[in-house]
């Protein structure tokens, strides 16, 4: 993609988001959405390829479905109302906002897009999808968060962590394992919003931290495949290392980065009382641990069937200080959470 291009589409992602982040109307959030969407499907297409294409359109339908909802249910609320404020929301207009920010972040069961698009995408673009696509819906979640029905947060949460465990165990492409692993996560995130939304926000930059870790580590082994990191480990050992620590840090593993949000969700739960919730929460994360151990196994317990002569092998993979950088966060965070939670 030409350089100027690329320059446009990223600045106009970056206004998009911060439009929506420093908006307190319906309509500037709405606007800030929209150009978050029609920027980044240029980025999507840059390697013209049939699937390319086909996930550019899904994304663009999907999206345009939900900022339609948003723009009708937030006219609907001023024609009732009298205000476009985000934080005045009356009954019923609510639960068809939340659901339409819930489209636009993949929770399950509005999920079917997102693995879809992620697979048919560049590595370098299904991080910009996974991560910076997700704060504007996120941070508009978290506005309208005491609004929100608990019940209806309660079931998408459960759902979706139960999908993001059963969808990823049987992936052979990495893409729609990291779609999988998003959509769970996101499920933990949700289920908490209406309990401790500060919490929710903790998970989400430890979600972002990971994920962004993940998919840096991706782009330096230019692996899109399961069978692809089983034989990086000659060409990168101490990446494909980090590689499965991050993963371990993605399933929730103590003393791991990851393994914080989890614990203080459960702990939230039981004081809250509804230790049934949390019991189905952690039995229902088991399933997203089996694929992603499934992945730490295949990366570093097995060999590639070809072992070559040499004992030297050529290592021609550069690791960027991001990468070094986002690794370490999503390793090492996890003695600090407490000072995180204060900033919060």
């Amino acid at each position: 993609m030409n350089p100027t291009a690329l320059m446009i589409m990223l600045l106009s992602l970056a206004i998009g988001t911060t439009m929506t982040l420093m908006s307190h109307h319906w309509l500037l959030a709405w606007i800030g959405l929209e150009i978050n969407t029609l920027a980044i499907i240029p980025l999507m297409t840059k390697t013209p390829h049939p699937r390319a294409i086909e996930a550019a359109t899904k994304y663009f339908l999907t999206q345009a479905s939900a900022s339609a909802l948003i723009l009708f249910s937030a006219t609907m609320n001023a024609w009732k109302t009298g205000e476009w404020s985000i934080i005045l929301l009356s009954d019923p207009y609510t639960i068809t906002l939340s659901m339409a920010l819930m489209m636009k972040l993949g929770l399950a069961p509005l999920h079917f897009w997102l693995p879809e698009v992620i697979q048919g995408i560049p590595l370098s673009t299904g991080l910009i999808l996974s991560t910076w696509q997700k704060i504007a819906p996120m941070t508009l979640l978290l506005q309208i968060s005491h609004l929100t029905d608990l019940k209806l947060l309660i079931t998408m949460g459960l759902t979706s962590i139960l999908i993001g465990g059963w969808g990823g165990i049987n992936q052979t492409q990495l893409r729609k394992v990291m779609a999988f692993s998003s959509i769970g996560h996101l499920g933990w995130m949700v289920l908490i919003l209406k309990f401790n939304p500060q919490l929710t926000l903790f998970n989400f930059l430890l979600y972002l931290t990971m994920t962004a870790a993940m998919f840096f580590s991706l782009m330096s082994i230019t692996s899109t495949k399961i069978s692809e990191i089983s034989s990086s480990w000659p060409k990168s050992p101490i990446l494909v290392t980090t590689m499965m620590l991050v993963l371990l840090s993605l399933a929730g593993l103590p003393p791991l980065t990851g393994f914080s949000p989890k614990l203080l969700i459960i702990l939230e739960l039981a004081k809250q009382n509804t230790l049934l919730l949390a019991s189905v929460t952690m039995l229902a994360s088991l399933l997203a641990l089996f694929f992603y151990l499934r992945l730490t196994y295949v990366m570093i317990l097995t060999l590639p069937p070809h072992i070559p002569p040499s004992s030297t092998h050529w290592r021609t993979t550069k690791n960027s200080p991001l990468t070094a950088t986002m690794t370490t966060l999503a390793l090492l965070i996890f003695p600090l959470s407490p000072t995180f939670l204060l900033i919060i």
